[in-house]
């Protein structure tokens, strides 16, 4: 009898076990909606888990139709997820988009109800701003781009840091070993 239990067990633990390949999870996008990087077999360069990215983006680029996405927004939500889909652990991952006096339409900085004050229409930068500042992107403004532009602070985005001139954030950032993009 015991015999026979025994056997019955086996069968049933084998019978439990996976057969075959097992299936890879899907890594989970650190900013929904955006896609990774595609596989390229035999790519170079790949995203490495034990480097320290250190990258400070300079948004220079304007939508080509008003109430579009700044396009440099969805391109660093994707390099964020592809990072993220190679392993780089988010202590790793420290980005930063610098918005200065240069980017046309600095405005897309401005809250939802500020900018759609000025414009018309609601900002289509806020939620996606928002998910980068939640996957742990740093957004910051240039205070003198704001004055320029005669945008109040009190009407900043509060996912957006203000900070003094885009000229010492850059300065000082690179000092601290970021790659400046853009």
């Amino acid at each position: 009898m015991k015999t026979a239990a025994l056997g019955l067990t086996t069968v049933l633990v084998i019978a439990s076990g996976s057969f075959g390949p097992a299936k890879a999870e899907a890594p989970r996008l650190l900013v929904p909606g955006y896609e990774a990087a595609g596989d390229l077999p035999g790519a170079h360069e790949l995203p490495d888990p034990a480097t320290d990215y250190k990258v400070v983006f300079a948004a220079g680029q304007d939508a080509k139709n008003p109430g579009d996405v700044n396009p440099m927004l969805p391109s660093i939500a994707r390099y964020l997820n592809t990072l993220g889909k190679y392993g780089v652990p988010r202590e790793h991952r420290h980005l930063v988009i610098m918005f200065h006096q240069r980017t046309p339409g600095i405005d897309i900085v401005m809250t939802n109800e500020a900018y759609r004050a000025k414009h018309g229409r609601d900002n289509p930068n806020v939620a996606l701003l928002h998910a980068l500042k939640q996957a742990g992107v740093d957004i910051r403004v240039c205070g003198q781009g704001l004055v320029a532009n005669k945008i109040d602070p009190k009407e900043v985005n509060p996912d957006v840091q203000v900070d003094l001139w885009a000229m010492t954030t850059l300065v000082n950032l690179q000092l601290k070993g970021y790659v400046r993009v853009g």
